[in-house]
């Protein structure tokens, strides 16, 4: 059994992380770390976790514990995911990885120090990128010219009203996440980051990126809409979209080729392709796959632990590109740039 403790006792473990990890057998929360104890004790409650904490260094200091969760605000990830390695802990990233470029290297330093340390990084990714991937690499629509993903939902005020009620709590106005003092990142880091690794995962290292964002409605100096243009090392353009004035949700991901496209619908995955190449108005030839399951972001974890051996995709080199990524689309939306990329995503 694999012991684990997760530092916040937010919306994201209360929502994702202990429900999640309670259907997953060899894998428990034995001890969780917060700031409000009427939390944590409902938590411990509800989930049947047998320690909780305010402080860091108490759950850091438990002996019991083979790994632990960042499931705090972004500016704190990297504080608490180097004090995790530190500790000699296998870590559980909450996305976005952190929120410098000088960050993420130490974040990378301290994990290359540490090789029998497995770091899993947020995004994960579900059934249907794994087939695209499984698609692509049987060059199922040819030559890949460009692909298009968008997650976008109406804000953090109607997530944080479901944490509420998960709470028994009454609701707040007062968002952390539209301080631009506090939170180093609007949409883009919050929402953006699913769609950006949704393009990586499946078209590999971004070279360029061009972007513009804008505040169309909430009350916030940040970006509550952003559009990013990547261009991509193997020749193909990609559009991320993502934003916070979306309250129908948008969850899309196409990827196009020379001989026909792929198409996210819903849990399946539709493979277009021409029925003429000599006729425009042709119906297209459609076949509807139905993708294989895979196991959620936990048990992919445990499977990591046990084996030895760090994630396939949502590993720390991959989430590293990422970050460079969207730090690229902040200040090509500054300077009216276009910023290259330097680092690599990692597939294992």
């Amino acid at each position: 059994m694999i012991n684990i403790g997760i530092l916040g006792a937010g919306g994201i473990a209360a929502l994702s992380h202990l429900p999640e990890i309670a259907q997953v057998p060899g894998l428990r929360v034995t001890h969780i770390c917060g700031r409000r104890e009427k939390r944590l004790r409902l938590l411990c409650d509800r989930y049947d976790v047998p320690r909780f904490s305010t402080a860091w260094s108490d759950l850091l200091n438990d002996e019991s514990l083979d790994g632990v969760i960042v499931a705090l605000p972004h500016p704190l990830h990297a504080e608490a995911g180097l004090a995790a390695l530190e500790r000699g802990l296998h870590l559980f990233m909450q996305k976005p990885l952190c929120t410098t470029i000088g960050e993420a290297d130490q974040l990378l330093a301290a994990s290359a120090s540490r090789p029998g340390q497995i770091v899993y990084c947020r995004p994960s990714f579900d059934a249907v990128v794994y087939e695209m991937r499984r698609q692509l690499a049987a060059e199922a629509i040819g030559t890949v010219s460009g692909a298009f993903a968008r997650h976008s939902h109406g804000g953090p005020e109607i997530y944080y009203a479901e944490v509420s009620d998960s709470f028994n709590e009454a609701r707040v106005d007062d968002l952390w996440f539209f301080d631009a003092e506090t939170t180093d990142g609007g949409a883009l880091i919050d929402m953006g980051v699913y769609s950006i690794a949704n393009i990586v995962a499946l078209l590999g290292k971004v070279d360029y990126v061009t972007a513009r964002m804008s505040t169309v409605a909430k009350p916030t100096a940040l970006e509550d809409t952003a559009t990013l243009i990547l261009e991509m090392a193997n020749g193909a353009l990609a559009t991320a979209e993502t934003g916070w004035c979306d309250p129908a949700r948008s969850s899309y991901l196409r990827v196009h080729g020379s001989a026909g496209k792929l198409v996210q619908q819903g849990n399946a995955v539709a493979c277009i392709r021409p029925s003429s190449y000599e006729r425009e108005w042709a119906p297209p030839l459609v076949d509807e796959i139905a993708p294989e399951p895979v196991v959620n972001q936990h048990e992919e974890w445990l499977r990591c632990i046990e084996n030895g051996a760090q994630p396939a995709l949502s590993n720390l080199w991959t989430a590293r590109h990422i970050m460079e990524i969207m730090l690229a689309a902040v200040a090509s939306n500054r300077d009216g740039s276009r910023v290259p990329i330097r680092s690599h995503p990692q597939a294992v």
